[in-house]
């Protein structure tokens, strides 16, 4: 329940700062370029909380339902306005002034994602060395020449100092099917050069996940799989606790969690002894996995969680940047993390790319509590990464949205006169539409998770 709570708290902290963040860049240069503004509400409904502030007296709310905000500009669009103030209504702006207005809430998701990347990289982040643990038997990477115990040196050339820090390089390459050379070095000290066609990745198999399933790479592996929590049947039936160790299946001895999900998830509806570590005493435990589907296929699960081990201090790094290099580095990762979104999108509406990538609000509530539990490093990337989704989503051509109303303004430059507002009308209609579909999706993608 406390669990449940500090994720709720997690999640409305997450949208505050990016609705504050998103709104106050459209509020800040309205003011700047003489606009009224006559609110600024954070949420939509009936106001909870408000209070008038400056010579406009532009009304600060806070409102019931905290899924967005926005911010209201003196305009005769939609009201009378006083002929002594219409000068100051928004659309009686020039086109360049009011794409500005508009472009601004964006702008000021991508400026708030550099911002925090340039605090966490000064601050440090934590990090496992980059040796790997593991390469599955028959993988991509066997193939290539990897194996247990090398260090990765560089990944195309850049400087590798921890497992996780060019994940979102080798996500956009694998999506482009590149080319990656690797520099590794092995335990006897020798260095070797390493090439890998991410072609032989089929683009649907790209995900978060792709360097581990796919192209059978994995990092520290702990030893032992101990049991961390019995989330419910059949282990729970059989009896399985939580520290229980399992050392073996059917007679196959298993050293870590990586074999245990691959042993148990090949058999589902198949009967398998467990054999358990328990205090100082060893117990055979027979547990049937059910079955579930998953990704278009049955897979097996028992209904366990792993004990998080403390990884050795000899394996444990931190990156740390000064203030002007922490500070390329924000805004490299920002562009990065952008190219990406946009890549995906693009992928997903040519089919190439599943749209179970898409995430709702009920996922990133469980992300956001997982990195605030983390620490603040953590929390505030995970605000990065959802900063530039808004910012991405919030640029994307659909009427009702900051980039339809750039777009209408694009039409007015080429053709000389407002769009009409009939027009304007359809478009609200079949933008809320397409946003109602995506939200739909949305959701159905977090409950399929949140139930499988």
């Amino acid at each position: 329940m406390l669990g449940v709570i500090y994720t709720i708290l997690a999640f409305i902290l997450a949208l505050a700062v990016l609705i504050i963040v998103h709104e106050f860049g459209h509020y800040w240069v309205a003011k700047t370029v003489g606009v009224k503004v006559l609110r600024f509400s954070i949420g939509f409904g009936k106001p909870l909380w408000s209070k008038y502030i400056g010579q406009d007296r532009t009304e600060l709310v806070v409102a019931a339902i905290p899924l967005g905000g926005y911010v209201k500009m003196l305009d005769e669009m939609e009201g009378d306005v006083p002929e002594a103030q219409r000068h100051r209504a928004f659309n009686r702006q020039s086109i360049l002034k009011r794409t500005a207005i508009v472009a601004a809430g964006p702008i000021f998701n991508f400026l708030f994602a550099i911002v925090a990347y340039w605090i966490v990289f000064m601050a440090g982040i934590d990090g496992i060395k980059p040796v790997i643990g593991k390469v599955a038997q028959g993988s991509i990477a066997e193939h290539a020449g990897f194996h247990n115990g090398d260090e990765l040196l560089t990944i195309d050339g850049m400087e590798v100092r921890s497992w996780g820090q060019h994940r979102l390089y080798l996500f956009r390459k694998a999506l482009d099917g590149a080319v990656i050379d690797f520099e590794t070095l092995d335990a006897r000290g020798a260095k070797r050069a390493i090439r890998i066609d991410f072609a032989e990745i089929p683009i649907e198999d790209v995900d978060a996940g792709f360097i581990e399933k796919k192209l059978g790479l994995y990092g520290y592996i702990p030893e032992g799989p101990i049991v961390g929590s019995v989330e419910g049947d059949p282990a729970a039936a059989a009896g399985l606790l939580a520290n229980d160790m399992i050392v073996g299946i059917d007679g196959k001895k298993i050293g870590n969690w990586t074999e245990l999900v691959d042993i148990v998830s090949t058999n589902p509806g198949t009967e398998m002894k467990f054999t358990v570590l328990r205090a100082d005493h060893t117990i055979n435990i027979n547990i049937i996995p059910v079955e579930m589907k998953q990704d278009g296929k049955m897979v097996g699960r028992i209904n366990i969680r792993p004990k998080i081990p403390m990884v050795p201090d000899a394996l444990l790094v931190k990156i740390r940047y000064n203030p002007v290099k922490a500070l390329w580095h924000g805004t490299s990762q920002t562009w990065s993390m952008s190219i990406l979104t946009l890549k995906m999108l693009y992928k997903m509406v040519k089919l190439e790319v599943s749209t179970k990538n898409i995430s709702g609000p009920i996922t990133i509530a469980q992300y956001a509590g997982y990195s605030a539990q983390i620490g603040i490093e953590q929390f505030l990337m995970f605000l990065a990464v959802v900063s530039i989704s808004l910012g991405i989503l919030n640029l994307l051509p659909i009427p009702i949205l900051d980039g339809g109303h750039l777009l209408y303004y694009v039409i007015e430059a080429v053709k000389g006169s407002p769009v009409s507002e009939n027009v304007m009308h359809w478009g609200q209609q079949i933008g809320l539409l397409v946003l109602i579909g995506i939200m739909v999706l949305a959701f159905y993608n977090d409950l399929t998770r949140l139930f499988q």
